[in-house]
């Protein structure tokens, strides 16, 4: 009989050590999949955000912001721009470019971290940062790490080579002039 409950016993123990695994592993796996899930609809928010860019969809641009957003280019400035001054940034853009298209490369999502490789194509046919129409076109590449929080963007830090983007508009880099003495 002793043998009998020892053994009922020991089934009883393996069997519950068992099950709380696969509780503890469910669990894993639940968390994973909401992750997932979460990262997914982050990437899907950011390429709405680009095709209301691409349209010059300002109200959908600004619904994409969270009501604290910031930009920063580039991505260490001290002073970021809020949503407000983002909107005529682009507007500013759009005007120098009216036919430009940013398309996204590459799109990774990883917690509440979305980051993309990005190609801007546009003709300058339009004054652009004091710049007047040129006709030329230009293409440039952008990364763009953002954070996205319960389905808003909070935050974007963009580094772009601007330098190659005024020589395609047919600016010129001179060094300074030393002074005379």
């Amino acid at each position: 009989m002793k043998k009998l409950f020892l053994v009922v016993s020991l089934v009883i123990l393996v069997c519950f050590t068992f099950s709380c695994q696969d509780k503890a592993a469910m669990a894993e796996l639940e968390k994973y999949k909401a992750q997932a899930k979460v990262e997914e609809q982050n990437k899907e928010l950011y390429r709405k955000y680009v095709e209301a860019w691409n349209k010059g969809d300002y109200e959908k641009l600004r619904g994409t912001y969270a009501p604290d957003y910031v930009y920063c280019y580039p991505s260490a400035t001290p002073k970021p721009q809020s949503g407000e001054e983002t909107i005529e940034m682009i507007k500013g853009i759009r005007e120098g470019f009216p036919d430009c298209i940013w398309t996204i490369e590459a799109l990774v999502a990883e917690g509440d971290m979305v980051i993309t490789r990005n190609v801007f194509r546009g003709t300058h046919t339009g004054t652009f940062q004091g710049i007047p129409p040129s006709g030329k076109s230009i293409e440039l590449g952008s990364i763009i790490i953002a954070r996205i929080i319960n389905g808003k963007t909070v935050e974007e830090r963009e580094d772009y080579d601007s330098l190659t983007m005024m020589q395609q508009l047919g600016m010129e880099l001179k060094p300074i002039e030393a002074k005379k003495k």
